[in-house]
């Protein structure tokens, strides 16, 4: 297919994103999002299963005499994010907006399934994946332990995101490690309070915590392969009331970030042991609270290579990236490929001045690209299935 042959779907697409901008639903409270999506996908002939991982949808359309099956995931989510957009699809709700283009994602996958039920030019089994709490509740792992795989076998898979600094409508792909893990830590720094004026009658805890936060980003110069990206970031520092009170505690928030896996654990045991060894030195205690977050999303070669080929035929050479850059950013579609071999890739939300980042109150998903993103999983779709 060619991308102007989706357009007849393009009014629709955008209603859809509107319609979700405007009522956006924090992870694992998507239900007026998900009741949209398994309306829509019925009213075309899929099957639509609502309630896997809580509130995700998987749509299932069937066709031919194929044997293989393919999956497309999108995800559904939006942030705790006060809109200042001024669109005129700006959310009706207060201090929730879709500040990362999940409602384009879905509106996307969308376009895609319609397109898909009206032309049938495929044989195998689409499944399409509607994934709640992408935005750090692990939405993905959710449906998994909710046996999405087991009752949706997919013989690949495929998630986009959009991306502002790329140019609209460019997609870039990458084999291999593409986004980092994120992991969270939590250091709790327990001293004995004081009088601020009499500091040798206690064991100041924002002291040590200061030293905490200055030693640790040392792991990152000193203990990492230059070459081999890492991040520590002191997010939140939490004690005290007044200049002339000692507290008793002081919380350090964490966030911590790699692509290797070798790395992320070679972070946490030098993370423990910095930590340990600086709060003994000033004579206070630590607790440490150390959670694994996402895990590094590998894209696997072949799916790739597909994935690439695919963009290549749809958009043209210049507008692909086979091999971009790897993200700091995390995402866990990197569950689901730890189960299914497939790719993860990124559409251009637009460059230069204006191209406003995701998590951002200003933000809003560019519309112009709803064509290119449905376009290209459809194509995924009928080379993967091709019609027999």
């Amino acid at each position: 297919m060619a991308i102007d042959q989706i357009a007849p779907y393009l009014s629709e697409m955008r209603g859809f994103r509107h319609d979700i901008h405007q009522h956006p639903e924090l992870g694992f409270e998507e239900t007026r999002t998900s009741a949209l999506v398994a309306e829509a996908l019925r009213s075309w002939g899929y099957t639509a299963e609502t309630g896997v991982g809580k509130t995700g949808v998987v749509g299932q359309l069937k066709n031919g005499s194929g044997s293989k099956r393919i999956g497309l995931r999108a995800d559904m989510d939006a942030l705790p994010i006060q809109e200042k957009t001024g669109a005129l699809w700006q959310s009706k709700r207060v201090g929730l907006m879709h500040a990362c283009g999940h409602d384009g994602h879905t509106a996307m996958l969308l376009g895609a399934a319609h397109y898909l039920a009206d032309t049938k030019n495929f044989s195998g089994t689409v499944n399409l994946i509607f994934q709640p709490a992408e935005e750090g509740l692990g939405g993905a792992a959710a449906m998994m332990r909710d046996g999405l795989f087991d009752r949706y076998p997919c013989d690949a898979i495929f998630g986009m995101h959009n991306m502002p600094g790329i140019a609209e409508g460019h997609v870039v792909l990458r084999k291999g490690a593409f986004m980092a893990s994120s992991d969270y830590v939590t250091v709790t720094l327990h001293g004995a309070g004081g009088h601020g004026g009499l500091p040798h009658q206690a064991t100041d805890s924002i002291v040590a915590a200061s030293a905490i936060v200055m030693a640790i980003q040392t792991i990152v110069s000193r203990n990492t392969d230059p070459l081999d990206m890492s991040v520590i970031t002191v997010g939140a520092i939490h004690g005290g009331k007044a200049n002339n009170v000692i507290p008793d505690e002081v919380r350090l928030e964490l966030s911590v970030r790699s692509l290797s896996p070798n790395t992320r654990t070679m972070l946490e045991q030098r993370l423990r042991e910095v930590i340990d060894l600086q709060a003994k030195s000033y004579g206070v205690r630590a607790e440490i609270d150390y959670r694994y977050g996402y895990p590094v999303l590998v894209n696997h070669d072949e799916p790739t290579a597909f994935a690439t080929a695919v963009a290549t035929s749809l958009v043209g050479e210049s507008r692909v990236d086979p091999q971009g850059k790897p993200l700091s950013g995390s995402e866990d579609f990197a569950y689901m490929l730890e189960r299914v071999p497939g790719s993860f890739l990124l559409v251009g939300n637009g460059a230069g001045e204006g191209a406003c980042m995701v998590h951002n109150p200003a933000y809003d998903f560019n519309d112009n690209i709803l064509q290119t993103g449905a376009s290209l999983l459809v194509r995924l779709t009928e080379a993967f299935l091709p019609a027999q």
